[in-house]
């Protein structure tokens, strides 16, 4: 099941429709004039749109109304809300694909901010080629990007999407995670998001770059502890849904594409240092005894500071070290 934000099909007039006129029921045939569809038609539709979560109450000789939203990361109800000028403004949906990532990378020459999302992933892939447990429940989706800013920003972007994330759920659910280099967030220690991403060049220039995300929105974290716990430098998982405020998942990620809006448009003016020290205040590594498993080896030493590419600067011994990928573990608290 595919559905996107720009084609107006039959579904999606009559849901329209409904929407529109919520306090009253419409008969079949008030639907069937209006939409110039047929009757049956008309049913078909309710009937999909009952199965996309919405609830549509039915009155013999009334009609038809809508009584309660879908709670799906539906294409035209992320539009609907939208506060972006360019993220977001053009959404794919799928119920099940193998990974955002995989189709975005096929798709990477749609329109800038194109989003897909998936209600459930079977190839789920965070870094390191390592595999994403995504149920339903969770929100999973990646965004097409084509950047302005320079080359050498690259790297740093995932710590600033990480921060944007940061700033949305402490917008939407009032909570403040800890951010986790290089663009992991964390509740008490555990992972509850995190961050990939996946760039094309040419010409020392940024063609694609795409933007990864998954967020432990609605899922059973203790049943992926239990698949994952064996996983090398595993610290846990945790999800939204065990914290206290409960918001729909659709607000969160309408405020985390408002707020990824705001610093992509930083990096596109070179504006990185307020990124720096936004992200470093949040931070659960700097000034942490750390190990880092990297392909040169593993290094041990103190996380002094992230420098201005998202390098993360470690002293080891007398000597500063810039590390830009590993597997990071805190030491000490």
């Amino acid at each position: 099941m595919i559905y996107n934000s720009f084609n107006d099909t039959g579904l999606l007039k009559v849901l329209k429709f409904l929407k529109s006129h919520n306090t009253e029921y419409l008969s079949g045939q008030d639907l069937s004039d209006v939409l110039r569809i047929s009757r049956v038609a008309v049913w078909k539709h309710i009937k999909k749109i009952r199965t996309l979560g919405y609830t549509v109450e039915s009155k013999q000789k009334e009609g038809y109304k809508i009584t309660k939203n879908s709670d799906l990361l539906l294409p035209w109800e992320i539009i609907a809300g939208l506060e972006t000028k360019v993220l977001g403004q053009r959404a794919y949906y799928f119920d099940i694909i193998d990974s955002t990532q995989n189709q975005a990378l096929k798709m990477n020459n749609e329109n800038d901010g194109t989003i897909i999302i998936a209600e459930k992933q079977t190839g789920g892939r965070g870094r390191s080629g390592r595999k994403w447990i995504s149920p339903k429940g969770g929100i999973w989706f990646s965004l097409i990007l084509h950047p302005k800013f320079d080359i050498s920003n690259t790297t740093l972007f995932p710590i600033a999407s990480s921060l944007a994330l940061s700033y949305a759920i402490e917008k939407t659910c009032k909570i403040s995670p800890e951010l986790k280099w290089p663009n992991d967030l964390t509740i008490k220690g555990k992972k509850l998001a995190g961050m990939l991403v996946d760039a094309s060049f040419e010409s020392n220039k940024i063609e694609n770059l795409v933007l990864g995300v998954g967020i432990n929105f609605e899922i059973n974290s203790k049943e992926i502890e239990k698949i994952l716990k064996k996983t090398p430098n595993f610290y846990g998982v945790t999800s939204l849904s065990e914290q206290k405020n409960k918001i729909k998942p659709i607000k969160l990620i309408q405020s985390f594409l408002l707020e990824l809006e705001k610093i992509y448009e930083d990096l596109n003016r070179n504006q990185t240092n307020k990124i720096i020290v936004e992200w470093t205040k949040r931070s659960s590594t700097i000034g942490k005894k750390i190990e880092i498993d990297t392909e040169q080896g593993k290094v041990k030493g103190e996380a002094v500071k992230i420098d201005d590419d998202g390098g993360l600067i470690v002293k080891d011994k007398d000597k500063n070290r810039k590390i830009f990928a590993g597997d990071i573990v805190h030491l000490t608290k």
